[in-house]
């Protein structure tokens, strides 16, 4: 139905949306983490409008049950306020029973939209933004590359509050290493207390083609904590985060330990299962269960 340029990356929380392919890859991709964009054919581009029509039209005519859009890849927001308002008014158009629109944002992506264009696109259906924060510590930030800071991740999260849509937050777990670990644990709770995201993610960093890039960062070794690390970690974090109602899910398959809950009602409850799991009391997934 729509034939799109692999690999094609999405939330977990997206697995019932259309996937609307309006960016190919990046315009970052500098991240040392991240190697879902290095594929040659991810070098990133926009997609043509006219395909992007054609696309809507083409999954308009199946008429299905629709609901939820995605738009992909990972750099949508980072079109220009036209080209989103433009895609919008073709998924109302075509897709009217669609109740909402949502797509990655990196933060630097909203410097080039005002705050009446944010409040625009949401009134067209775009509702909910998911930002890669990674950390709210500036010198994990710098060493992996990001490309962001505490304070553009802050203003760019409250500027989506301001607009009226809904922000998703993830956290790397273990992204400072050993060496950064604490810092980047209690400068990310920082963050997000400041921010009160509507959601919060926190997933395990993952390096599946190694991790040579991760090591220019960390004076060429860059060490991932172990599960203990991780969960004691995940602790401090937790501990640290005054949240209001945060809906926190540290269920991806990259993570050891599942937890969900609200924050802050779930607090103690989920602190306490970060503690049984230090202590050995609950099993936690292996090695060949954190399949990504």
């Amino acid at each position: 139905m729509i034939n799109y340029i692999e690999p094609l990356f999405r939330p977990p929380s997206e697995w019932k949306s259309l996937i609307l392919q309006v960016t190919n890859g990046c315009s970052w991709n500098r991240c040392h983490f991240c190697d879902m964009y290095t594929a040659p054919q991810k070098q990133f581009r926009a997609q043509k409008i006219d395909k992007i029509a054609e696309d809507i039209q083409r999954v308009a005519q199946r008429n299905l049950s629709i609901s939820r859009v995605f738009l992909a890849d990972g750099d949508a927001m980072s079109l220009p306020f036209n080209r989103l308002e433009a895609i919008c008014l073709l998924i109302r158009e075509h897709l009217p029973q669609v109740t909402r629109i949502s797509s990655y944002c990196l933060p630097r992506n909203l410097n080039n939209k005002t705050d009446a264009q944010l409040a625009r696109l949401r009134e067209l259906g775009l509702s909910l933004l998911y930002v890669g924060c990674e950390s709210g510590d500036d010198e994990v930030l710098a060493r992996i590359e990001k490309g962001e800071t505490f304070d553009s991740s802050l203003l760019a999260l409250q500027r989506i509050r301001a607009a009226g849509m809904k922000s998703s937050v993830m956290i790397l777990n273990g992204l400072g290493g050993v060496e950064l670990s604490r810092q980047h644990a209690l400068n990310s709770a920082r963050l997000m207390n400041e921010a009160q995201p509507d959601y919060l993610s926190t997933l395990v960093v993952t390096l599946p083609l190694g991790k040579a890039r991760m090591d220019a960062g960390f004076d060429g070794d860059f060490k991932l904590p172990d599960q203990h690390g991780l969960l004691s970690e995940m602790q401090l974090l937790l501990g640290e985060l005054e949240l209001e109602k945060t809906i926190f899910r540290s269920d991806h398959a990259s993570n050891y330990l599942a937890l969900k809950g609200i924050l802050g009602r779930d607090k103690q409850s989920l602190l306490t299962q970060v503690e049984q799991a230090i202590q050995g009391l609950v099993p936690l997934r292996q090695e060949w269960q954190r399949g990504l």
